[in-house]
């Protein structure tokens, strides 16, 4: 077997266990499709050179116990930070995939010197409070919310910032360590749609609305790096005016902010009071779903695929299936039920989990 075909085969054995972890030498041959005596070759090298460890055994069924193997979660790290208008959401994820630290705090985004070098002092704090070393640091994933070009590292365009055509090159000597910028809802639907089928649209209930396209396992970003603006479809001819300009948009129907008005500014008060059937916050919900039926309707007769409803309200939603399901047969006259419907897993740390992620893949397609 050449060494390129090896390493490929070790890269995936790594990254399923990171994945899937902890798990057998056995559920692995499986799993991947891998000869037995092949999987122990690169299992033992992995083991040897202390990126997989030995965590345990699995029930026995009769005869001996097998062990189970994860992914040393010290090797490394990868940050992620999302930064919105208004707040910045930083997580510290390891090799295992697991967030081991998380901060939010209230940081007006102006894309500057002074607030790149700012982020560079939070990090540090951060890092520290983690105990975890800047040489561990693997890199950064920015999440940005505007029209991003992640390989020139430029926001082309962002209505809710205010900007424009910003370069966030050379900022890996303010911050210390390799960086990436993405679309914050293409951030988010890289971690939501981990696992999910290979054909997916997921739509970000944040506090601007956006989404994504993955086709074929891959996200697909469009010619002009605006695929997946599902914000900005129009669902009400000349309704509420909407930041880009335009009126009827799917943001100004669906948007976290409309909902966290009523809780005082705060989403989980929102779903408190409609939890104790407050009036006013139940006669928004029952609004707030509708156009969210129209919407997801819109999204299933378009892509025939599964639908992530993820973001800040999506965190919430598998409580309130049952109405959101009895909303979209209303409209959806094409299918017998919505289980291609299905609800995203993390609320306010989506984006900068996501945004971590693609560094935790790259170092198992390198080792």
């Amino acid at each position: 077997m050449s060494t390129d075909r090896q390493n490929n085969t070790k890269s995936k054995i790594a990254r399923f266990i990171s994945e899937q972890g902890p798990v057998s030498k056995g559920e692995i041959a499986a799993d991947l499709k891998i000869s037995m005596p092949t999987t122990l070759q690169h299992v033992n090298d992995l083991v040897r050179r202390g990126i997989v460890v030995e965590s345990g055994l699995l029930e026995s069924t009769g005869g001996r116990k097998a062990k189970v193997l994860s992914i040393s979660p010290e090797i490394g790290f990868a940050l992620g930070a999302d930064c919105t208008a208004n707040h910045l959401t930083l997580v510290l994820v390891d090799m295992s995939r697991q967030i081991r630290c998380r901060r939010r705090m209230r940081l007006p985004c102006v894309l500057s010197y002074s607030y790149y070098q700012e982020i560079a002092e939070i990090l540090e704090d951060f890092l520290k409070e983690a105990q975890v070393s800047k040489e561990k640091i693997l890199g950064l994933g920015i999440s940005l919310p505007g029209i991003v070009n992640p390989r020139e590292k430029l926001l082309v365009q962002s209505h809710v910032l205010k900007t424009a055509q910003v370069s966030l090159r050379g900022l890996e000597h303010v911050l210390g360590f390799p960086y990436r910028v993405e679309n914050d809802a293409n951030s988010a639907a890289y971690a939501e749609l981990k696992g999910m089928a290979e054909n997916t649209v997921y739509l970000a209930l944040s506090n601007t609305v956006g989404g994504a396209v993955c086709l074929h396992g891959r996200l697909h970003s469009g010619e002009n790096f605006r695929g997946g603006e599902f914000g900005h479809m129009i669902i009400q001819k000349g309704g509420r005016p909407c930041y880009c300009g335009r009126r009827g948009c799917v943001d100004t129907y669906c948007s976290a902010r409309l909902l966290q008005q009523l809780g005082g500014d705060s989403l989980e008060e929102f779903f408190m009071k409609l939890r104790h059937r407050d009036p006013a916050c139940v006669s928004a919900w029952e609004e707030y779903l509708d156009y969210l039926a129209i919407t997801v309707t819109n999204l299933r007769v378009s892509f025939d695929c599964d639908v992530v409803l993820g973001g800040y309200v999506g965190g919430y939603l598998e409580e309130f299936r049952a109405e959101l399901d009895r909303k979209v047969m209303e409209y959806n006259l094409f299918d017998l039920d919505t289980s291609y419907l299905k609800t995203g897993r993390y609320k306010l740390e989506a984006a900068a989990y996501g945004a971590a992620l693609p560094f935790v893949d790259g170092f198992f397609e390198n080792i």
